[in-house]
């Protein structure tokens, strides 16, 4: 494993331990989310790159319209969180109370 790839790797498992062991907040939630998807999209652009190859160039970019879709809603989700609840706490979002 070359030490690019070994510095992906290594960003998109901190950011996945982050997200299953940092879970009091929703906008950290977001932040781990967003880490490990741009971990991912410079990941697939380096590896397109490296494959030369004309037919995998639009998947870098197809992932990162699906990541600010992500963000976006995310974000919105933030915000009637916020406004609904008061905070941005996970642990006082109750599933069974609408």
């Amino acid at each position: 494993m070359t030490p690019v790839h070994f510095a992906f790797s290594t960003t998109f498992i901190l950011g996945l331990m982050g997200l299953a062991f940092h879970r009091s907040h929703l906008l950290s939630a977001l932040l781990c989310l967003e880490g490990m998807m741009l971990s991912l999209y410079v990941a697939l652009s380096l590896w397109t790159l490296q494959l030369n190859s004309i037919s995998f160039s639009p998947t870098p970019m197809l992932m990162l319209a699906f990541s600010a879709c992500e963000a976006s809603a995310g974000l919105a989700l933030l915000v009637a969180t916020s406004r609904t609840h008061g905070t941005d706490r996970l642990q006082s979002l109750n599933i069974l109370q609408c």
